[in-house]
C-alpha cells in the first residue's frame, strides 16, 4: 500500500477551465481550490469531501450533477501515469505458434489450461481461436488455435522453460523472436509481421482495412460428461 497524502498538488487554470490534480488530493481539496479561483466553475464528482481523487476518477466518479455533466472520468482530458517499476529487459522474446484440429490443437489447449496460470510471471501465453477456410482442399474448413506469448528475457531462458512446463506445444528456437519490448508491442499487435519494425506504425490509426468481431473470456470451470 502506498500513502499518496503528500501527492496532493492542485493547479487550477480558471481561464482555460482546466486543472492538474495529483492522485493523493481529496475531493474536498479539489472543490476548495476551484472555489478559490471562481464562483461559477465546478467539477462533477462525489459528495464525500474525504474521498481521494485517484480512486474516484478511475472508478467513474458518481455525483449529484452527473445527469447534467456526466461522471468525473468523463471530464478527464489527460493523465500522467508514473510507476517506478516499469523497466523491462533490453531483450524480450515473442512467439506465435498455430496449431489446427488436425495438429492436436484440442489436446494442446487442454494442457494449456492446466499450465498457463502456473508459469513464471515473466511469461504470458494467450490462446486464440479462429475458423479457417481450406478452399484448396476438399475439406470445408478447420479451427486453428494460436498461442501467442511474450517472455521478459532471452530465448536461451524461455526455450528450456517451455520444454519443461509446456512440451505439448512443441516450441522450437525457430519459433522465437528476440527483440526489444517496444518491438514486441508492434509484432504481437499484428502491425508488422517482420523486421525492421517501425515505431511510426504505432501511430497509424488506419493500419487495418479489415473488420472483425471477437470476444475474450476465461474458462472458470470444466464440466466433463460421461455416457453410462
Amino acid at each position: 500500500m502506498i500513502d499518496l497524502i503528500n501527492l496532493s498538488s492542485i493547479n487550477v487554470d480558471a481561464e482555460k477551465k482546466t486543472a492538474w490534480v495529483q492522485a493523493g488530493a481529496t475531493l474536498g481539496q479539489l472543490y476548495y481550490r476551484i472555489a478559490k479561483k471562481s464562483k461559477i466553475l465546478g467539477f462533477p464528482a462525489g459528495v464525500c469531501p474525504t474521498v481521494g481523487v485517484g480512486g474516484h476518477f478511475s472508478g467513474g466518479g458518481y455525483g449529484y450533477v452527473m445527469r447534467k455533466f456526466g461522471l468525473s472520468a468523463d471530464q478527464v482530458v489527460d493523465a500522467h501515469l508514473i510507476d517506478v517499476r516499469v523497466t523491462v529487459p533490453s531483450t524480450v522474446t515473442a512467439f506465435t505458434v498455430t496449431r489446427t484440429l488436425e495438429n492436436n490443437a484440442t489436446k494442446i489447449l487442454d494442457k494449456y489450461q492446466y499450465v498457463a496460470d502456473k508459469l513464471p510471471e515473466d511469461l504470458v501465453i494467450s490462446a486464440t481461436f479462429r475458423a479457417v477456410s481450406l478452399s484448396t482442399t476438399k475439406k470445408k474448413g478447420t479451427i486453428t488455435c494460436s498461442f501467442s506469448s511474450l517472455f521478459l528475457g532471452g530465448v536461451d531462458r524461455v526455450l528450456p522453460l517451455m520444454q519443461e512446463r509446456f512440451p505439448d506445444l512443441g516450441l522450437t528456437k525457430e519459433d522465437c523472436k528476440e527483440m526489444s519490448w517496444i518491438e514486441s508491442a508492434i509484432y504481437l499487435s499484428g502491425l508488422q509481421a517482420s523486421e525492421p519494425y517501425k515505431l511510426e506504425a504505432l501511430l497509424d490509426r488506419n493500419y487495418s482495412k479489415s473488420f472483425f468481431k471477437e470476444k475474450s473470456d476465461y474458462v472458470r470451470e470444466n464440466t466433463w460428461c460421461r455416457e453410462t
